[in-house]
């Protein structure tokens, strides 16, 4: 829970325990005007459930200040502008009022311009309108920043202290329902583009080992060309040698017994050395 929530749901306390004593009209309506009066009080739920407090709406003399608890605990200064026969605030409860309604428009950075707020919030001048929203800075109602060149308010967080108001439950629920919804489809769709990714990778993953098997033929091919390139070379190099591998001489066989043939290469010697003998 908020820091700030349970500050104000211990200060409501109090009040929630002395209205068991209320038992007259106007001790509840003076324990209207403490609660919606005291400092640290912006929740008002509980206190609107009480007996002797909600016996007020049934009062004609006295259920204008239970309407006013009503507009402090889920309505804005709008309301209470446009609610007649309501009781004179105070400056303290003007001052309330003011934040609590600050924090509804919160939820929506296009209301958050210093001329809509100071329309809204019936404030007379930039300054009034900074004061207000300091003292709900340090309040803890809000955490924000006074952008005085463009003339807004930036707002990065606010304290749950609003109350709901009746029958709004369903309406919760029915947008809560819907961004479920939404949320569902989103991850739809996220799971549709992550099988279409996976399935690319797999695409390429084929794709590469083909290219590399065919690679790797291309190579077997070219070492096997050039194997049998080398081997013909040999065999061509070695075609005119002997069996020992020496240089030999061919017979004429048109020539007599003991007469040779010229020699091969280096057999002009030997053919010199034999005739000598």
């Amino acid at each position: 829970m908020d820091q700030t929530q349970q500050k104000a749901l211990n200060a409501l306390e109090s009040f929630v325990l002395l209205s068991k004593s209320a038992t007259s009209p106007r001790a509840a309506v003076d324990l209207i005007t403490k609660a919606t009066s005291a400092p640290n009080t912006f929740v008002f739920a509980e206190l609107l459930q009480t007996p002797n407090i909600r016996a007020l709406k049934d009062s004609e003399q006295y259920a204008s200040h239970y309407t006013l608890l009503e507009i402090f605990s889920w309505g804005t200064w709008a309301d209470y502008k446009a609610t007649s026969d309501l009781p004179q605030l105070t400056d303290s409860q003007s001052q309330k009022l003011r934040q609590l309604t600050l924090l509804a428009l919160c939820t929506s950075p296009s209301t958050l311009t210093y001329e809509h707020l100071q329309a809204t919030l019936s404030l007379p001048s930039a300054r009034s309108l900074e004061d207000l929203i300091i003292s709900s800075i340090y309040a803890g109602l809000l955490t924000a920043k006074l952008d005085t060149l463009s003339q807004r308010v930036d707002v990065s967080s606010v304290s749950p202290l609003r109350d709901l108001p009746p029958n709004s439950v369903p309406r919760l629920v029915s947008v809560l329902e819907d961004w479920d919804s939404r949320c569902v489809s989103v991850l739809g769709e996220l799971e549709q583009q992550v099988v279409a990714v996976r399935q690319k990778a797999l695409e390429r993953k084929r794709r590469e080992a083909r290219d590399e098997a065919a690679m790797e033929k291309l190579m077997e091919a070219e070492e096997k060309k050039e194997k049998g390139g080398k081997r013909s070379a040999k065999e061509v190099g070695n075609g005119d040698a002997g069996p020992d591998g020496d240089d030999g001489m061919d017979v004429d066989p048109r020539a007599g017994k003991g007469r040779f043939r010229g020699p091969k290469r280096g057999g002009r010697a030997f053919l010199g050395a034999w005739r000598g003998r």
